[in-house]
């Protein structure tokens, strides 16, 4: 496969202008033409090899950085967008979708949420709720969904909160000590807080008094989560006025969405303190992303792992850039997060061909998938099935299935891909986004008739599906 093209022109020409430079000067100390670097900043012309060593020495810039191309989720949630039937009147090409999300980001992401206000509105009318109208808030995206999209175009990597729980980390002697006698001892002396078992009938997981300063947590959580819950009330006791100037810049649309980011802020700062940076990254180029001696070796579960992995995105330090979901038996995607070229589907379920799926019928296994997208990019998948639970043979039992990966570039630094047959390409399932956007003709596996697609229906003559796709 032919390397992909480098369009970095926004970047480039902030750069130039950080430097308060004019074209004819910058174009002078990286040795281009004055032209050439005005093809660049406007996305004409790909930057070179050249170019980006050139950048690199002239501003000490790091060109994993510089390079890395932070627009494909926007592209990705600007397309799916774009694939709505309110648009069947324009089908702009990939290259018109790459300039605008390059160019105009700001624009590229206001239209993302009017179709996200426009669809919300459309189900509202669909399920015939007499309520619609009566206020503003139907055709908003709800709370949640303003928060997800936070997290995901910010890169799942919150700078601030991640460099203060790793300080905080080396300072109470983790991850070398075990995590829930330091974490237990630190929240006593510092907050004056005492850990408790809740009541053996108590259906909660963390439960804070403030009067009596104690933290009652649930005796039938594993150990891994009762540490990262403490973790979270620390978060909650020492940087929360961090949490809430992050959460208030976001200007969300309404206060529950405040909350829920905090919320969420808060727990990425348990997740960075009990799984600090340096340490976490380097154990997982040591131990080749082996998310069972990873999970051992800090104490944590499989899946607080695996989360973590997706967010080692610290400029000049990044991890391999991976994706990472949590999906429900149903197919809908709970957590979604991806640092690689893959995106997941904003709405919709998950394609039925990907091995996410399959590790609910094969649960406390690791299965390994080697998939190939529309666009001939090729990924390792990794996905294996969790149960939560806990309090006696009564208690309800959560299953759902997490699953991550990269691109095949990356394979080799996954114990996952060892036997694979990476270079045959026939080893590799086709998979998709969703059904609503995919653009393959021959799938057998399709549950819905792509959005912008013409069917063409064969009353003699009948395939997997019930039509095909022109």
């Amino acid at each position: 496969m032919a390397p992909r093209k480098l369009y970095i022109g926004r970047k480039v020409r902030e750069l130039r202008q950080a430097n308060k430079a004019t074209q004819q000067v910058f174009a002078e100390q990286i040795g281009i033409s004055t032209s050439y670097l005005n093809q660049i900043e406007n996305n004409q012309r790909p930057v070179s090899a050249s170019v980006l060593l050139a950048l690199a020495e002239k501003f000490q810039i790091d060109i994993a950085e510089i390079s890395q191309g932070d627009s494909d989720r926007l592209l990705s949630a600007l397309t799916e967008a774009l694939s709505d039937p309110i648009f069947e009147n324009y089908a702009p090409n990939l290259q018109e979708l790459k300039l605008v999300t390059q160019n105009a980001p700001g624009f590229a992401r206001a239209l993302i949420s009017a179709h996200q206000a426009y669809r919300h509105n459309s189900e509202q009318l669909a399920s015939l709720d007499d309520t619609l109208g009566r206020s503003a808030h139907l055709v908003e995206p709800t709370p949640y969904e303003e928060v997800r999209d936070f997290f995901h175009f910010v890169d799942n990597y919150i700078h601030d909160l991640d460099v203060a729980a790793e300080k905080l980390a080396t300072g109470i002697g983790l991850p070398e000590g075990e995590a829930g006698t330091a974490l237990s001892a630190y929240i006593e002396e510092r907050h004056n807080v005492r850990i408790a078992k809740s009541g053996s009938n108590e259906d909660i997981i963390r439960q804070f008094d403030p009067k009596s300063r104690v933290l009652f947590l649930s005796p039938y959580s594993p150990v891994s989560t009762r540490n990262f819950q403490i973790a979270f009330q620390i978060a909650e006791l020492e940087v929360e006025t961090t949490v809430s100037q992050i959460a208030e810049r976001a200007d969300f649309r309404s206060a529950e969405a405040l909350e829920i980011c905090k919320m969420g802020l808060r727990n990425y700062f348990a997740g960075a303190l009990t799984l600090p940076y340096r340490s976490f990254l380097a154990a997982a180029k040591e131990l080749r992303h082996d998310l069972e001696l990873l999970a051992a070796r800090f104490g944590a579960s499989v899946e607080q792992v695996s989360h973590r992995l997706s967010t080692l995105q610290r400029p000049g330090a990044k991890g391999v850039p991976i994706f990472f979901a949590r999906m429900d038996r149903a197919g809908n995607i709970t957590k979604r997060h991806s640092a690689a070229k893959l995106q997941f589907a904003r709405f919709g379920a998950a394609c039925p061909l990907w091995n996410a799926h399959q590790a609910f019928e094969t649960p406390g296994r690791i299965i390994r998938q080697l998939a190939e997208t529309p666009d001939g990019v090729r990924y390792l998948c990794i996905a294996t099935e969790l149960t939560k639970g806990g309090g006696g043979f009564h208690a309800p039992q959560r299953r759902y299935a997490i699953a991550l990966g990269c691109e095949i570039a990356h394979a080799e630094h996954f114990v996952y891909a060892d036997g694979l047959d990476l270079g045959n390409r026939a080893a590799f399932d086709p998979i998709g986004i969703s059904c609503r956007i995919c653009e393959r003709t021959n799938c057998h596996q399709r549950a819905v008739p792509p959005l912008k697609s013409r069917l063409v229906i064969e009353h003699n003559r009948r395939g997997a599906v019930p039509y095909a796709i022109a």
